[in-house]
């Protein structure tokens, strides 16, 4: 796949939606030149979900010894076993998905996926860069969020890697729904030599 035709994929998140944001956010992607293929309103499954996240046990006892680290630094008892720790940051996040529409939204176009990371910004919207979607948009942190015992709330989920984009597009698109055409704005993107600009 050429650069130009790079995929990537976008989850505006059910915060996204219900704070009507879905315009400025989508607008944003495509200020930069990046064009949407294949869009959806869903109210994703859990089992959806679960796949989409793709954590293993590794990963789940990894962050759940750091929650028991600081569970146990903080004078606070540990209920379970650090593993199931873990597994509750995936069900916290299953759980804000499930809870109402999302906008699944394949996008293309010139290193989409490193594009799109920039555009949204780190995923505590508190340290994000302003400019960003994250960074202008929302004001969640991890500490209120683990306080809560809830996902962070931070608009929007984006591929960090174009191998990513297509194992998380093949759980929420079908091939037939992504549409390959063209934008008359490709032509000043891309085309080499502006040809047929001037009449």
């Amino acid at each position: 796949m050429s650069m130009k035709k790079e995929q990537t994929f976008v989850i505006i998140k059910p915060d996204g939606v219900q704070r009507s944001l879905i315009g400025e956010i989508i607008g944003r992607i495509e200020r930069v030149g990046l064009k949407i293929t294949g869009i959806k309103f869903v109210v994703p499954t859990a089992e959806q979900c679960w796949t989409h996240y793709n954590k293993d046990d590794a990963w789940f006892l990894s962050k759940g010894e750091k929650i028991a680290k600081q569970r146990a630094d903080a004078g606070l008892p540990l209920e379970k076993e650090a593993i199931e720790y873990g597994r509750d940051i995936i069900g916290q996040l299953v759980k804000f998905m499930t809870s109402g529409p999302v906008v699944a939204i394949v996008i293309e176009g010139n290193q989409a996926v490193a594009n799109v990371v920039k555009l949204v910004g780190g995923t505590e919207p508190t340290t994000a860069d302003i400019g960003t979607i994250r960074g202008d948009l929302t004001l969640d942190s991890y500490d209120l969020a683990g306080l809560d015992g809830r996902a962070v709330r931070n608009l929007i989920h984006c591929s960090d890697k174009p191998e990513e984009a297509q194992r998380e597009i093949a759980i929420w698109f079908k091939p037939e729904e992504i549409i390959s055409y063209r934008l008359v704005a490709e032509q000043i993107l891309y085309d080499v030599n502006l040809d047929g600009i001037l009449e």
